[in-house]
């Protein structure tokens, strides 16, 4: 397909837009390591948000939800829907002990929690792992997709695309080396404005062609083809679909909704936070901002975002109903190829770039700080000045970029691998939910939940092989997921604690408890959980009310449209006075007041001690850290406690 020089014109000024903008942040984010990883923790709650949401919106991503329309109509997206309660569990439970805790990536969050040699395995470990491992596969996957979008829609060689894909990773990577996080979030903003605009005019041209005639012609034509295909819930009850409509066993359902969503370790979504979402919380400025910035991104998430998607999605169901097994995802590349007017075809391209690149700079340069802080600065070079550390950090990105390059052209070998990398962390996200909050868990607890999914995982293939056969994966998924916490758990209590050394600063540190009372969370602290608990379930409804109505209406759906906007109300009024209730909104002042009526004021509450003691120091229900001096830069409101040295 033929571009104009409009279109060139667009998608070159969108690259020196953001390269530019990306650049320009270079001297704030070389004075320190904390500076580069985590643009000096002072990132707004909307930035870090909009950074989150951006990141997770990859080249692949709209095609990946047109190929699951096209096989299991609306209902299919159940299969990434039902982790909104593990990002809202992340939300309210574990946002603010993230940013909190004051560590620079996720993994050094190891070495404050367990004690010994086999934390510091642990760790290092990790790394390696998710830093290395998993983040090239990572990224040669969204190379792959960005190919795949290139070559059908230029019509160039799998070379050619892999080229021009090439180009655009040294892009990402250079803004990348140089900004740092605070230039990634500023262009990850830029980025999913421009991709989100690019989506929507897409879905607008293409309801509005002749062939579709609108949502009354796009409904008619799907029922008569489809009946169920715009059913918004599964099947359960069968493994067949419907009239495409996402069919499900009861055991299926039980291991999507039930299960995988705190089990399993997924990049992106991981239980109890981490990765790049762990990142960004611990880069805002206050643990307020580390909550509001995650309940954000679940709403722009699940709401904002899929159903431009989706509707394109419905639409190739009719205009390519001979799509090949495998080549559905494709519909949505045929429909930028062959709807979009001149102008518009270069504004959805430089959307796919700017969700390319969004994604990319981020896995670079949250990958670049486990190699840096995790294994560079903690095994090897301890002593090192900040220039030298923002040095190696800009060096591990080229590396990482070109390990990214050459994994892309590799790709297809290992994508079994990357399935045995999915199941192998069935069971593991439990321990990593109750390491914040149960003291009990050791490191031992994490190394056995993280080493036996891989060895069960490998047991299935195994038997798989052997008698050429094929297990359904909900099965495999509750049955590791078993397995996983039965091992975990019986090494947890054949092995000793972590050491009052270590628990004792970890709860100070991350919840505010005062005097080692760390065994019985008593006073404020006990009687908070029930309020999250209740902020928990009041955002996954209120969510999920916005998704269905927001959904109902485009497809002229009203009744029930208003039906669901009157839940999305009460669900956000509960929501709003139970986070009053937690200590999430409102005065520090109004809060304590509040606090007086709702709560018992034991003196064995662990917070009274800090609130008479201590001044300026961040505690469970004292969240909002005081405001500094304009003319002197913000100061990390977690500064008043034990860094990592102290516990050596």
């Amino acid at each position: 397909m033929e571009l104009t020089s409009l279109d060139w014109g667009i998608i070159i000024g969108f690259l020196v837009l953001i390269l530019g903008v990306g650049i320009s942040y270079t001297r704030q984010a070389s004075k320190d390591m904390e500076s580069f990883f985590l643009g000096g923790r002072n990132l707004h709650w909307l930035l870090a948000g909009v950074s989150m949401v951006a990141t997770t919106f990859a080249a692949d991503t709209p095609l990946a939800v047109a190929e699951i329309v096209n096989g299991n109509g609306i209902s299919g997206n159940w299969l990434w829907w039902n982790f909104l309660a593990g990002g809202m569990l992340t939300t309210f439970f574990f946002a603010r002990l993230w940013q909190r805790s004051g560590v620079l990536t996720e993994v050094e969050l190891i070495e404050l929690r367990y004690a010994g040699k086999p934390a510091q395995f642990l760790r290092g470990f990790k790394a390696i792992y998710l830093g290395v491992l998993m983040n090239v596969i990572v990224i040669a996957w969204v190379n792959v997709a960005l190919q795949s979008l290139l070559v059908v829609f230029f019509d160039l060689s799998e070379t050619s695309a892999l080229l021009y894909t090439a180009a655009a990773m040294i892009m990402a990577a250079t803004y990348a080396s140089f900004s740092g996080l605070i230039g990634v979030a500023v262009t990850d903003a830029i980025q999913f404005v421009v991709a989100m605009i690019g989506c929507v005019a897409l879905a607008y041209f293409v309801l509005n062609a002749p062939e579709i005639g609108g949502i009354a012609g796009l409904k008619e034509q799907l029922e008569s083809q489809n009946p169920n295909i715009l059913n918004f819930l599964p099947s359960i009850g069968s493994t067949e679909s419907a009239g495409t409509t996402l069919g499900l066993t009861v055991v299926g359902f039980l291991a999507y909704a039930g299960c995988q969503w705190w089990a399993c370790w997924y990049p992106g979504a991981e239980p109890g936070g981490g990765g790049y979402i762990a990142q960004r919380m611990m880069s805002t400025r206050s643990d307020k901002d580390a909550v509001y910035a995650t309940l954000f991104f679940q709403i722009a998430h699940y709401c904002i975002r899929p159903w431009a998607w989706i509707i394109v999605g419905l639409a190739a169901v009719i205009l390519y109903p001979d799509l090949a097994a495998g080549d559905e995802k494709l519909g949505y590349v045929y429909a930028m190829r062959d709807f979009l007017p001149s102008g518009w075809r270069g504004l959805l391209l430089v959307a796919f770039l700017a969700a390319y690149m969004s994604t990319i700079s981020t896995q670079l340069n949250w990958g670049a700080g486990y190699l840096v802080n995790d294994v560079y600065k903690r095994f090897w070079m301890k002593d090192g000045d900040a220039k030298h550390y923002i040095f190696i950090s800009r060096i591990s990105t080229v590396i990482l970029m070109i390990l990214g390059l050459i994994i892309s052209t590799q790709i297809h070998s290992i994508s079994g691998a990357w399935s045995f990398i999915i199941q192998a962390g069935a069971g593991l996200g439990l321990v990593l939910i109750l390491r914040w909050y149960w003291w009990r868990i050791n490191v031992w607890s994490e190394i056995s939940a993280t080493l036996a999914p891989f060895f069960f995982t490998g047991l299935v293939w195994w038997y798989e092989s052997k008698y050429a056969t094929k297990i359904d994966f909900p099965i495999v998924l509750i049955v590791t997921t078993l397995f996983t916490t039965c091992i975990w758990l019986t090494v947890t209590f054949l092995t000793k604690p972590e050491p009052d050394s270590i628990l004792v600063p970890f709860w100070k540190k991350v919840h505010g408890v005062e005097n080692g009372n760390y065994k019985t969370n008593t006073g404020k602290f006990s009687k908070n959980m029930k309020y999250l608990a209740a902020c928990w379930l009041s955002a996954i409804v209120m969510t999920y009310s916005i998704l269905f109505l927001t959904g109902k209406l485009l497809l002229q759906e009203y009744g029930t449209g208003f039906s669901l906007i009157l839940l999305a109300m009460l669900s956000l009024y509960f929501l709003n006075y139970f986070m009053k209730k937690a200590g999430l909104i409102g005065s520090e002042d109004d809060n304590e007041q509040e606090d007086e009526d709702i709560l018992d004021s034991g003196m064995d509450s662990p917070i009274n001690s800090t609130a008479e003691n201590s001044i300026g120091t961040t505690t469970e229900f004292d969240i909002e850290p005081k405001k500094e001096n304009k003319k002197e830069p913000p100061v990390n409101p977690n500064s008043d406690f034990p860094d990592m040295g102290d516990l050596d």
